[in-house]
Formats: C-alpha cells, sequence, structure tokens
C-alpha cells in the first residue's frame, strides 16, 4: 500500500472538496459573515427551483445553527466518504448493479456507467432526463445525477453509510467531476488500484490523513486552548498501527479462546500472540460458544480494531465447524459491538465491517443482518421524552425520560456514559408501536417524525453501553485539555482517574468487562510512571492482572516524540500470572523497526528485551511504577533502603511567574550589585544588594556548575513575594524559604545515560526547575550516591520520564556505609573541585580567573624552568600553550572518570547489585571538558576583546569591571612617569595632581591592582568604541588590538606563528592569517559571542547592514548617554571620509592604462565601496538621531530591554 500517495491525495482532497463547496455555497449566496435571506427567488438573475429554494433553507438553517465552516466541512467530508466507499466497492466488485461508477473495465477514468446509463435500473433516477442530457452532451450534469442516484439506492444495502440524500448536500455537490483535476480524476490516477484490493484499511487510512491537518490545528500545543466538542474527533482520532492492532486482539480476544480451547489451531495462527519461556498458556476448563463472545471497542474510529477482530472471530467460527457464509452474519449479530463520537468515523467502521462480511458472504449487503454499531447521538435537542397526550406503559415512558437525561452532551461525553442496565427490548418494541401509530395533531406527527427517530438511536447505543462484555479493546482518545461540561463530568465521575482522557477509558474499559475477560488498549506510556496516574497504576495492581504490554521506542508513533507509546492486555480480574513484557526502548526507529523487534522477541525469548514479571513487585517501589524490568535484588533494594526523603530534604523553589522581570543571566547586570556568598536572608538583606544567585536547573552537567542566573532579591525578596495579578492575586510563589541560601545539591533533567547531579554552595536561592537536595550531614554522600549507575538506574524506575522531580528523588532508597563514608566524600569534594576548575576556565564562570591559554603559557626564564622541572617543554608559542591546556583537560577528565568509577564500584557493591550493573562510565558521560582548538581559541579571543575593554587584564586576576566607576579600576596617566607610577600616587591609592590628564583622549595605562596603582600590560580602549572594518581603515581597528593583544601576551618574535595557529584553528576565509581573523571579525565573532551569552550579549554590535559599512563594538557595562554621538563623530564621519577618499583614488586609477584584470578587480572594489556608503550615508541619519536622545540604559533591566533601544542601530540577536 502506497500511504505516500493516500497521504498526499487525502490531504489534497480535503483542501479541495472544501473549496468546491464554499463555491457552491457562494453560488448560492451563502458566505460567510453575509446576511442569510431565505426567501429569495432568484440568484444573479436565476430563478430557483422549488427543489433548490427549499434546499438552500435548510442549508441556512444548518448555516445559522453550526456556523459555515462546520457545515462546509461536514458537507465536504460526506462526500468524500461516499467516494472513497463506492471506489472500494469498484474495485472489488462488490457493487450490486456491477457497473463500474468510476472507471472502465482497464481501470481508465472512463465511467462505465456513463455508457450503461439508459440500461441501468436506480430509484429516483428520470430515464426521460438521462436521455436530454445525454442529446444534450451535457456528460457532467448526467455524472452528477447517476452519482446521486447510486449514492441513494445504496442505502438499500448500507444504510449506515448511505443515508438517502435530499437536503442540501445536494445543492452543494461539487462540479466538474469528469475532469482529470477533479477529487475523482486524482483518486483514479493518484491511488493504484492494487491499494484498494481486499484492503479494506486503505478506508481507515484515507480518513486518518484526511483529518490529519485538522488534527495538528486542533491540537497545537502553543495555543494550549481548550478542545471544543466539535474539534474532539480532529483531536483524536489516531490510526492504530496494523501490527499494533493485531498484538492487542491476539492477546486478548485470541488468549480468551485459546484458554478455554488449549489445543486450538488458532494459536499458532496468531502472530503476536505472546507466551512464557516455556511457550505456555494457563488453561481455563470453561466451554464456551463463538456466538457468546462479545467484542467491543467505545471508541472504534474507522474500525481497523474491529476488522480485525472479524478475521479472528472468523477462524474461531470456522474451527468449531461454521460454514465462512453463515460465520459472517453471525459475527455481524452477535460478536461485534463499537461506538464512536463521530459520525463519520461511525460510517467507516459500519462500512468497513460489512465489506469484512460481504467478502465472507456475497448476500451479506442484502441479508437486513442488525449490527450493534452506533454513531453516539446526544439528545440536546429536545427536553423531554414524551409529549401532552402520549399513552403508553408509564415505566417505559420513564425509560425514555432517563436516556434523554442521560444522554445530554453526549457527543462531548461519548462512551464515558455511564448507561444503567434496563429492558430496553420492551422499550424499542413500545417505539416501534408509536411509530407506526397514528397520530392526531401535528404536535404528536411533529414527535413521531423527529423525536422518535432519535429515541430509537439513544435505545441503540443505551444498550451497547450498559452491556457487559468478553473484550473490550481500544485506541482511546489522548486528551487533556477538556471543555468545562466534559471536565465536570469526569470529575464527578472518573476524579481519580482524571488526568488524561485515556486514563479514564482505561478505567472506563474495565467496567465493560466481564471478570474473566481482557482489556486491550494502545495509549501513552505515562500512566506507567508518572505520579498523576499512581492511583490508576494501584487500582491495576491491586484488582486486575497485566497479561503482556509492549513499550515503544521514545518517537516511534509520533515521529516528534511528544507522546511516547505502549499496548497492552488486561486480565479483568486479579491473578498470580507473570506478565509478558517487550522493552523496546533501545531500538530507535518507526513503528516498523518496534513491529521487527516483537517478531524477534516472539522466537527467541532470551533476546535481552523480553521480560516475564510478576505485578505483585511493582507495589513494593515508591508510586508503583510498572518497572517489569527490574531483577529480584533491586526489588529487595527498595523493600530494605531508607528513603533519602527521610534523610534529607528535597525541595522545590521559587516561581517567580515572570522570569522576564525577576531573573537575569550574572553577566548582565553590574557585579557591584551582586552577592554571591549570602549565608543566609539576615546577611542577604544585610548587603543592600539586588541580585543573587538563582539555580534554574540547566543542562547534562554532574558535580559543579550551571550558575548563570541571579535573581532580584532586594529588601527580601519584595518585589517578587508583591507580584500580584490583575485580580490582586498573588502570582508568584514562593516555596520553602527557610532553605534559600543554604548549601544543597540540585540536579538536571535525567538523559538517556546518567543522571546528573551538581553541587551548591551557600549563596544561591532556588527555582521550581532547580530542585534542591538539604542536608547538613550527608550531602557529599548523597550527591556521589546520585551520580552514580545505581541512582541513574533507580530514577530509570521511578521517574522514567526524562523529568526527575523532588517526590522522585526523595524516594531514593539509601544504604549507609559508615566504614567507607569518609572516602566516599573526600572523593566527591575531589570531583567538585575538578569540575568546578572546568567551569571555571570559561568566561561564563563568575569565578573565571584567566584564560587558560595565558594561564598554560609560560613567560620568564623562571617560568621556563619550573616547566622544564617538571617534565614539560618550554612553553613560549600560543601552540605550546594549548598543548599544556590539551594536556591538564586530559588530566582532569581522565582523573574525574577514575572517580565516577570507583564510586560506581562502591556502590554498587553497596547496593548489591554486581550481578546488574557494571562500573563503567563511558566518555560522553563525563562532563568536564576536553580541550578543543576551534573552540578555546575563539574563548580566547572572546578573552582579548575583554580586555580591549577592560572587562578582563593581563594584570590582574578575575573579572575586572562589569559596572561602577570605570576611573575606579583603571586610570589615564602621562607617560613621562615611567614605571614608577607607584610613587606618584597618595595614601589612598590615588594619583597625585600633575598624573592626572583629564583628557578623554589619553589612554588607560594604569590600573588599580591591590589597591595600588601600576602600568597596564595590556591599556583598554579610552572610548568604549572598537571598529570591526572590512580592511584597515583604523589602526585602533578591532584586529589591530588584537594583534597587539596576541603580541604583548606572547612576544613579538612568535608573533606570526601565533596568528597562523590562530587562523588555521578558525578555518576562515583569507589569503593572509590576518584576513582569516579580520574574516572572523567581520562574520563570526557576534554569532559566536551571543551563543555564548544565550543571546544576551554584553559587547553590543552596531552594525549598518549586509554590505559591512559600519561595525563596532561597545561594551553594555560602560555604556555612557553620549557614546552614540562620540561614534558619530570619531568614527562614522571617519568612515565615511575614508570610504570617499578611496572611491576617489580608485576612480582616478581606473582613468590610467592598466590591466584588463586590474580592471575588473578595481571595478569589483569600487562597486563595494559605493555600496558601502551608500548604506553609512542611511545608517549615519539613525545614528544622528539617536545621538541626539543621549538615551540612558539600567544594567538592572537586562541585556533584552536595553538592547531594544537600540534596535534599529545593533545587529539582530541570533
Amino acid at each position: 500500500m502506497n500511504k505516500t500517495a493516500i497521504k498526499n491525495y487525502a490531504i489534497w482532497a480535503r483542501k479541495e472538496l472544501i473549496n468546491r463547496v464554499e463555491r457552491k455555497a457562494f453560488e448560492y449566496e451563502v458566505m460567510e459573515d453575509n446576511e442569510l435571506n431565505d426567501n429569495l427567488d432568484s440568484i444573479h438573475g436565476r430563478l430557483l427551483t422549488g427543489n433548490e429554494k427549499m434546499q438552500r433553507s435548510e442549508l441556512i438553517k444548518e448555516v445559522k445553527e453550526k456556523g459555515f465552516h462546520q457545515v462546509v466541512e461536514g458537507v465536504a467530508y460526506t462526500w468524500f466518504n461516499r467516494f472513497i466507499a463506492l471506489r472500494f466497492m469498484e474495485v472489488n466488485n462488490y457493487l450490486p448493479n456491477r457497473i463500474r461508477i468510476f472507471t472502465n473495465e482497464n481501470n481508465e477514468f472512463k465511467p462505465q456507467i456513463l455508457d450503461e446509463a439508459m440500461h441501468i435500473d436506480l430509484e429516483g433516477l428520470d430515464k426521460k432526463h438521462v436521455y436530454e442530457l445525454l442529446e444534450a452532451n451535457d456528460r457532467q450534469q448526467l455524472y452528477k445525477e447517476l452519482l446521486l442516484a447510486v449514492c441513494n439506492d445504496m442505502g438499500n444495502y448500507l444504510p449506515g453509510m448511505f443515508t438517502r440524500i435530499s437536503d442540501y448536500k445536494v445543492l452543494l455537490f461539487p462540479d466538474n467531476l469528469l475532469n482529470s483535476d477533479s477529487i475523482l480524476g486524482k483518486m483514479i490516477l493518484d491511488i493504484d488500484e492494487d491499494d484498494w484490493c481486499e484492503q479494506v484499511e486503505i478506508i481507515g487510512w484515507m480518513y486518518q490523513y484526511y483529518i490529519s491537518e485538522k488534527h495538528e490545528e486542533v491540537i497545537d500545543p502553543l495555543h494550549g486552548k481548550m478542545i471544543k466538542k466539535e474539534d474532539i474527533p480532529a483531536a483524536t482520532q489516531l490510526w492504530t498501527t496494523d501490527w499494533v492492532v493485531r498484538y492487542m486482539v491476539d492477546n486478548s480476544l485470541g488468549r480468551y479462546w485459546i484458554e478455554r480451547n488449549p489445543k486450538s489451531p488458532l494459536k499458532k495462527k496468531l502472530l503476536y500472540l505472546a507466551t512464557s519461556k516455556t511457550n505456555e498458556i494457563p488453561v481455563i476448563y470453561e466451554k464456551v460458544n463463538p456466538q457468546d463472545i462479545t467484542f467491543f471497542d467505545p471508541c472504534m474510529g474507522s474500525g481497523h480494531i474491529l476488522v480485525y477482530a472479524f478475521d479472528v472471530l472468523m477462524e474461531i467460527y470456522k474451527e468449531c465447524g461454521y460454514s465462512e457464509r453463515d460465520a459472517a452474519l453471525s459475527i455481524v449479530k452477535n460478536n461485534l459491538y463499537g461506538l464512536d463520537i463521530d459520525d463519520r468515523a461511525y460510517q467507516l467502521s459500519y462500512f468497513a465491517v460489512m465489506m469484512k462480511a460481504r467478502n465472507y458472504n456475497r448476500k451479506a449487503l442484502t441479508s437486513g443482518i442488525v449490527n450493534h454499531l452506533a454513531s453516539i447521538q446526544e439528545s440536546n435537542l429536545i427536553s423531554q421524552f414524551t409529549y401532552e397526550g402520549i399513552a403508553g406503559d408509564k415505566d417505559l415512558n420513564q425509560l425514555g425520560e432517563y436516556l434523554v437525561h442521560i444522554f445530554k452532551d453526549a457527543k462531548e461525553i461519548g462512551s464515558l456514559t455511564i448507561v444503567k442496565e434496563a429492558d430496553y427490548k420492551s422499550f424499542d418494541e413500545y417505539l416501534n408501536k408509536l411509530k407506526n401509530a397514528y397520530m392526531e395533531n401535528i404536535f404528536a406527527s411533529h414527535w413521531q417524525l423527529n423525536t422518535l427517530p432519535l429515541m430509537e438511536e439513544l435505545s441503540k447505543q443505551a444498550q451497547i453501553l450498559s452491556k457487559k462484555y468478553t473484550v473490550c479493546a481500544t485506541n482511546p482518545p489522548y486528551m487533556n485539555r477538556f471543555e468545562i461540561s466534559l471536565k465536570n463530568f469526569i470529575n464527578e465521575n472518573y476524579k481519580d482517574y482524571s488526568s488524561d482522557l485515556f486514563s479514564v477509558f482505561m478505567y472506563r474499559n474495565f467496567n465493560f468487562c466481564i471478570e474473566s475477560g481482557y482489556s486491550a488498549f494502545m495509549t501513552p506510556n505515562v500512566w506507567m510512571f508518572i505520579k498523576s496516574y499512581e492511583k490508576l497504576r494501584k487500582f491495576i495492581l491491586n484488582y486486575k492482572n497485566i497479561t503482556t504490554l509492549v513499550q515503544m521506542a521514545k518517537g516511534a508513533f509520533f515521529k516528534e516524540a511528544t507522546v511516547d507509546i505502549c499496548a497492552f492486555i488486561i486480565k479483568n480480574k486479579k491473578s498470580n500470572d507473570a506478565g509478558l513484557y517487550f522493552r523496546l526502548e533501545d531500538f530507535k526507529g518507526d513503528m516498523e523497526v518496534q513491529k521487527q523487534k516483537v517478531l524477534e522477541a516472539q522466537t527467541n525469548k532470551e533476546c535481552g528485551y523480553f521480560y516475564e514479571s510478576n505485578s505483585s513487585n511493582f507495589s513494593k517501589i515508591p508510586g508503583s511504577p510498572i518497572a517489569y524490568w527490574v531483577g529480584f535484588k533491586l526489588f529487595e533494594v527498595f523493600e530494605n533502603g531508607i528513603l533519602l526523603g527521610e534523610v534529607a530534604d528535597s525541595k522545590q523553589g521559587i516561581a517567580t511567574a515572570n522570569n522576564n522581570r525577576f531573573l537575569r543571566g550574572w553577566f548582565e547586570v553590574s557585579l557591584e550589585n551582586i552577592k554571591f556568598d549570602a549565608k543566609s536572608k539576615e546577611e542577604a538583606k544585610e548587603s543592600n544588594k539586588k541580585w543573587f544567585p538563582y539555580n534554574k536547573g540547566g543542562g547534562f552537567r554532574k558535580w559543579y556548575g550551571n550558575n548563570d542566573y541571579v535573581i532580584n532579591w532586594e529588601n527580601d525578596g519584595y518585589e517578587v513575594k508583591h507580584f500580584y495579578g490583575k485580580n490582586g492575586k498573588q502570582r508568584s510563589a514562593i516555596r520553602n524559604p527557610q532553605y534559600f541560601f543554604k548549601e544543597s545539591f540540585t540536579w538536571s533533567d535525567i538523559t538517556s545515560n546518567a543522571s546528573t547531579f551538581r553541587y551548591k554552595s551557600y549563596g544561591f536561592l532556588f527555582d521550581v526547575s532547580g530542585m534542591s537536595v538539604f542536608s547538613s550531614e550527608k550531602i557529599f554522600y548523597l550527591l556521589g550516591l546520585c551520580n552514580t549507575k545505581v541512582v541513574y538506574t533507580i530514577l530509570k524506575i521511578i521517574a522514567p520520564t526524562i523529568h526527575c522531580q523532588c517526590g522522585d528523588v526523595a524516594n531514593i532508597p539509601i544504604f549507609y556505609d559508615k566504614d567507607r563514608q569518609v572516602y566516599i566524600e573526600n572523593l566527591v569534594r575531589k570531583n567538585i573541585d575538578l569540575s568546578k576548575s572546568d567551569w571555571d576556565s570559561f568566561e561564563t564562570s563568575w569565578d573565571f580567573i584567566k584564560h587558560p591559554l595565558i594561564e598554560y603559557a609560560a613567560f620568564t626564564p623562571q617560568d621556563i624552568q619550573k616547566e622544564q622541572n617538571n617534565g614539560f617543554n618550554p612553553l613560549n608559542t600560543l601552540e605550546d600553550a594549548y598543548k599544556h591546556w590539551e594536556r591538564a583537560c586530559n588530566e582532569r577528565f581522565n582523573q574525574l572518570k577514575a572517580n565516577e568509577e570507583e564510586l560506581n564500584r562502591i556502590f554498587i557493591d553497596i547496593y548489591g547489585l554486581n550481578d546488574e550493573l557494571d562500573p563503567y562510565v563511558e566518555d560522553k558521560d563525563v562532563t568536564v571538558r576536553k580541550a578543543d582548538l576551534g573552540r578555546d581559541i575563539r574563548s580566547f579571543i572572546s578573552y582579548a576583546v575583554g580586555c580591549m575593554f577592560g572587562r578582563y587584564s593581563l594584570d590582574v586576576e578575575g573579572l575586572i569591571y562589569a559596572g561602577g566607576n570605570f576611573d575606579d579600576k583603571y586610570c589615564r596617566w602621562i607617560s613621562q612617569f615611567g614605571d614608577e607610577i607607584n610613587n606618584k600616587i597618595d595614601e589612598h591609592g590615588v594619583l597625585k595632581d600633575g598624573g592626572w590628564t583629564g583628557f578623554t583622549l589619553c589612554e588607560y595605562d594604569g590600573i588599580r591592582k591591590d589597591n595600588q596603582w601600576k602600568k597596564a600590560t595590556f591599556s583598554p580602549g579610552t572610548d568604549n568604541i572598537i571598529p570591526i572594518c572590512d580592511d584597515v581603515y583604523f589602526d585602533d581597528d578591532i584586529v589591530g588590538r588584537f594583534v597587539r593583544f596576541v603580541e604583548t601576551v606572547y612576544g613579538k618574535d612568535s608573533l606570526e606563528e601565533n596568528l597562523t595557529f590562530i587562523a588555521d584553528a578558525l578555518g576562515g576565509k583569507g589569503t593572509t592569517s590576518r584576513a582569516v581573523i579580520r574574516n572572523y571579525f567581520l562574520n563570526e565573532f557576534y554569532k559566536d559571542h551571543c551563543k555564548i551569552y544565550q543571546k544576551r550579549p554584553i559587547y553590543w554590535l552596531f552594525d549598518s547592514g549586509k554590505k559591512n559599512g559600519f561595525k563596532a563594538l561597545i561594551y553594555m557595562h560602560r555604556y555612557q548617554p553620549d557614546l552614540i554621538a562620540r561614534m558619530r563623530t570619531q568614527y562614522v564621519f571617519e568612515q565615511q571620509a575614508r570610504y570617499r577618499n578611496q572611491i576617489e583614488l580608485i576612480t582616478k586609477q581606473l582613468d590610467d592604462e592598466i590591466s584588463s584584470s586590474e580592471r575588473i578587480r578595481l571595478n569589483k572594489k569600487l562597486k563595494t565601496l559605493k555600496e558601502q556608503d551608500e548604506e553609512l550615508r542611511k545608517y549615519e541619519e539613525v545614528v544622528h538621531h539617536y545621538a541626539d536622545q543621549m538615551i540612558e540604559i539600567d544594567l538592572d533591566d537586562g541585556v533584552k530591554v536595553n538592547y531594544e533601544k537600540f534596535k534599529d542601530l545593533l545587529a539582530k540577536i541570533k
């Protein structure tokens, strides 16, 4: 089956049909937002026929009741449904008159019915009119009337699919269906005839794809809206994969039969029937007849599950001696039951089941066989069953009133409706009597025509809903956003199981099922593990038994991996039989991959992912997760261990309700306004600081790190605590404030291979996603344990989703080994130190001291001698420094890995899991970084830029300036003081008169170190503006400054070698090392900077546009309101002058006699210069506008707010 072609066609067909139906509605002046007049006699100058006027009035009535789009959608689908059903019957030769409707005998789109029009006998077809149309050669109109006649005639054979149509749907019947690009033409041409042959599943796939775009629209998580009643079918209809259907039915219906007939040949025919490692199925000594087995799908969709159940039942009947013809009728009459809230889905289910019956019995469509499938109807349009003057049985009238009451909003509630058992057979007889009775007045006649047919449908669905079934199998709806009426109903009747609609249906199905029967499902697997489904799990474990379950790999069913799926069968009573489980988590791929793995396990029970587990063990684990893969030793761990929550406190923290308002990256705000080490709320408050470290979880990292954020906790968090909504209610939530600023450890979401817990020293507040564990005595022991494979294994049991909550960590079983406690804690402290050393090697750490490529370089003879004494070669180039850094990184990495493996060994031994776990740690799970030449050279460049701006210095370790008074850190001085500047300061460490120039053009050549001034090794820029040019227009542009920085650090002799090393590491374009570096600054540096600082850049790029007419960096912490004005006068004007000088020079050169290649080069250069000049001219106008405003910024507002103030001048943050 070519599902791609089917999908493409069905999606296109929906759009095309909707478009065609809307056009037809427009022809009759029925449109959205149009004043609808149903009394028109003519439209566009054409008189309407009596039928047209009646049909148009019906259409307007429907539009007013349901809305234009819903009516159009319904009509479009009605015709789609009928077209695909007729095509299936045509291809399989099931049409009663044997005349092909869409093609000729060669499957060409030349409908045979047109050639046979005068000879075909269809009810309601006017032969005279047919003749007139043939004479007029109006084949399009003739074909339309023939199709309508065929559809109405098919109502005699398939009344559940082809109800007679004479209303507005005829009015909106699409035109020009004989065109090759019509809805019918493409159905014939795009979908191979073989795909229709005896594969009624194609109808289900058509439906699934037809509604797929509507499905995506309705469930769009970005909108987060409640799903309306009319949208529930589109939101919840999902086609169940074929092999999953077989697995569900084989292990419910098939198993039920085989248990009672152990020698049945059916066992060999059921490919997905799960058996134990001994290949046995328990025997139940109970005789059962095929007619007595009932199979129910309460959310039947397009009938896929029922269709396969039909096949299994056919095998059972044949085994008992029935002919296929008799069995087919009996299955429809006695065995199959189904309901759905979607009328369209019901039609397809009904059609699919009847096509199955027709496949086995040629007379099935004329047999008048009764079926037990229905589309659930609601009673909202009638207020009561009885009418004034109705006679009859009082009890039956009360039963009618009960049905009217119970089926209010049934289109929303569906099979969840709880219906009592009653004498519905007598009620049906009563309705039949009233149907044939003479009605004496208009009210009674109206009741007979309108209310009575609905009551017949309500009675049928009540009978289905009040029965008990041998097997209940379904793929229930997945939905957790309910409108208020459905939400109230669920809370009233299914509160303990109300996390999602699928879990409600799980519980409901148990009540549909007989005690010895089976319930089969395909659902999201979250019910197996997470806390919100704990009551459902306990109900199953206490009163039912899991027979078999397949847990699919992530993303197998939903490629986006938003929902992870399992299929399973539950016996409807408690049993000691071990469940049979297939764990496919490691087999990434689609459902075909999952299928193959299940089949492999069927023939090789020692495959490693097939498990037998008694569900009574699951209750030993906190939360009772369905942890079927857990071995005996781990169950003992849960039984005997002390829970972590008994010896430590696992807590959630603050929910600010507006992180953009209250949180900042620590590097955004003034360093002077951050208190990093408060040990209590009193100390924090007394500090008068505004910002404090904030633990917000973070990415995959163990032991130490992810220290990225600060929170506004000024005055003990007054602003956060007093954050109220418009309704006057507090929006923020301050949880567990008694733990603020205390030592702790925290964690990130669980990855596929390791848990990641990190130490947090004193000074932190913490977030709801920065959950933390607090323990005054055993914090390092517990942290060590939590970063081992032991706890990872435990957490994959009690928190197998990617999210690990406080309660999950509190439920970790703990075993203390006092003899090894000190050794363990020392290892943990070493690991923290190693991880901190790695974290602090990068400038995004607030404890960053010096760039490692400077730290690991040797400059003085003493340094070099020291390195030689330690066995290292002299280090006098950047490459040498990198090699030293690389060696240090490897040593740190290997040491941490060895320590982690040692902790694994210790705790595996303590927990007695030597046979289940190994201590080895994969390199990818060690979370300190190895050297990376490209990354490290880029970070070296970033550090150099920091030194250019004065954020860092070669003379003083750590972060020098990030807010406050720049002149407190650096000073301008007159060079005649030479190196004796320290003799020119007063007792306060301030330069005496004569050393201070007072001129802004003087370099910041002095730096304060240890409260004394000294000459700076490398001076920061004076004006906080660093131009980035595509050529050497300024001596102090960023490339010139960077070259001087490299020369200052590593010396003049190795400068060219070092620049070449840098250029090779960058790997960009350019014929020289300086050209490569220039291109990097021009095109890549700012992207890297924004990435490193999480799209909160502290250096801002003023950028004129794509032509690179003007680029310049500033440091936001040094911003002054006059900066843009200075930039304009000192750099923009200067750049414009240089462009114009260059343009003039090249223009003169082009007047000279030069080679053709040189002329081409100069013309290209001239074109570029003119474009840059024009771009800069326009940019200068904007710069001028901003310069005049003298805009202030407040560092506390953060990068986003402040950056936005200059959005027309700055590069976009990417």
